[in-house]
């Protein structure tokens, strides 16, 4: 079963770094899957195709001001014929198969994303990339403490610190860090993960994250205890 180092920040006079007796046991659905590929790159494309805001516009020959008069007679100067000069040909002319708004995004199977984001989540925590973040010891929002937390873990950033709202003063202290973003554990995709080269949680951002990542099963385990019950009555 995969395991996790437990942070907590310290004062400043007695500064506590993460400590390697403390572990926290991972769930071994949603943190120790394999990595799944196609998955991943399929999710993370209808991730980022949904922030596209898609509002990208051209104006076609009939849109364009103008162009109402037939440029020259059609027979008898020897240049070639034309009818409007906002065709798309013509400078200053109407666009040929430009963009219009519309939405990019796509559907994936949840399924499809649970199985993604249990393999992104799997990925830092096979590479020793992952920690818990102890959030509630952020009694007032200090920015010290969390550079002197994230120097202590001494891991590559950018790192992705993932909380709950009600840990407001650990996400104020992390938040004016450099290559430190900070996500509710609602909101964080695959893309976020895989773009982060640590990841910290908080310990509610974990048990959020492990039953987004883990629900399949837990699904399955009630369903079939459901049938095994009709079957018995």
């Amino acid at each position: 079963m995969p395991d996790a180092p437990m942070l907590r920040p310290g004062s400043a006079a007695a500064p506590t770094g993460p400590s390697p007796t403390k572990k926290v046991k991972l769930d071994d659905t949603a943190f120790g899957a394999r990595f799944l590929g196609p998955l991943v790159h399929q999710s993370v494309r209808a991730e980022q195709a949904a922030r596209r805001r898609g509002t990208a516009a051209t104006k076609t020959r009939g849109m364009v001001s103008g162009g109402g008069a037939k440029p020259w007679r059609q027979k008898g100067t020897g240049r070639a014929r034309a009818g409007s000069n906002r065709s798309p040909i013509w400078t200053g002319g109407g666009t040929a198969f430009g963009p219009k708004p519309r939405s990019y995004t796509f559907k994936v199977n949840r399924k499809e994303q649970r199985a993604a984001l249990a393999s992104a989540l799997s990925l830092h925590a096979e590479r020793g990339t992952l920690a818990i973040l102890d959030a509630g010891a952020f009694k007032a929002p200090k920015t010290r403490q969390a550079l002197d937390l994230l120097e202590d873990w001494d891991q590559d950033r950018p790192t992705l610190v993932v909380l709950v709202e009600e840990e407001s003063n650990a996400a104020l202290s992390f938040r004016n860090l450099d290559r430190v973003a900070v996500l509710l554990s609602d909101s964080v995709g695959v893309t976020d993960l895989l773009g982060a080269a640590s990841l910290l949680l908080s310990e509610p951002a974990l048990e959020t994250l492990t039953a987004r990542a883990g629900q399949r099963s837990k699904l399955a385990g009630q369903a079939g205890e459901g049938a095994a019950q009709e079957a018995r009555a």
